[in-house]
């Protein structure tokens, strides 16, 4: 049996969000409001949860009031988990 050195270990699984970008005035940082339908505990009626994310954005591309997806990474500071994977509409 020989083994392949090469082989990388793969990365877990991350999660995605497709949210609003509300924020953009601190550096290479942007706010994203996540909005989710979700069923009340107890009534079941559909309602929205909101959530912010603090997300990573090194080349400052996105705009206030940009569809951007994000994805879960490593803690870059105290707050920001997320980094911005790209743009979905203008």
């Amino acid at each position: 049996m020989s083994e392949d050195t090469t082989t990388t270990k793969p990365q877990g699984l991350r999660k995605t969000r497709v949210g609003v970008v509300v924020s953009t005035k601190m550096s290479k940082t942007i706010v994203v409001e996540y909005v989710a339908r979700v069923p009340h505990p107890t009534f079941k009626k559909i309602v929205k949860k909101s959530k912010r994310f603090y997300a990573h954005d090194a080349e400052e591309v996105a705009k206030l009031g940009d569809k951007v997806r994000i994805r879960e990474t490593r803690p870059l500071s105290a707050l920001k988990r997320w980094e911005l994977v790209e743009i979905l509409k203008h």
